[in-house]
């Protein structure tokens, strides 16, 4: 996953063919053809929503473009979004990119399948349960 400081995406600019969606709206209703970027937000960090965003966005309608946290996001949710099918995350202005990044180091590998790796562990591998 890709991490941006507040500051970096600030200054980055939007694409013509990127989507900001609220939370509120519904994945399944929105055109995908030629969109390269989808910004989910996070209003608040307590505010799952964007997480069922991406996860619809990824497994059920195919989407293989960038899927960007926006708004409220946090240290602690980086590898929960990686796993709903986040590719990059604009930290919240008071977060740091270095602690972010440890949070990858912490937890390197997951029994259940997700988003991004759907198998679980014990079919990649091929261990018997």
């Amino acid at each position: 996953m890709k991490l941006l400081s507040a500051n970096d995406a600030a200054t980055a600019d939007t694409a013509a063919n990127t989507l900001v969606v609220a939370n509120t709206e519904d994945p399944r209703s929105l055109q995908l053809e030629g969109v390269a970027r989808i910004d989910l937000q996070f209003p608040k960090f307590t505010d799952g929503r964007a997480y069922s965003q991406a996860f619809l966005l990824r497994r059920r309608l195919g989407f293989t473009g960038e899927i960007r946290a926006t708004g409220d996001v946090l240290i602690d949710q980086l590898v929960q979004m990686e796993r709903q099918g986040f590719s990059v995350a604009v930290l919240r202005a008071d977060q740091n990119l270095d602690f972010a990044q440890a949070q990858f180091d912490r937890f390197k590998g997951f029994y259940q399948g997700d988003a991004v790796t759907v198998e679980p562990v014990f079919k990649r591998e091929g261990a018997a349960v």
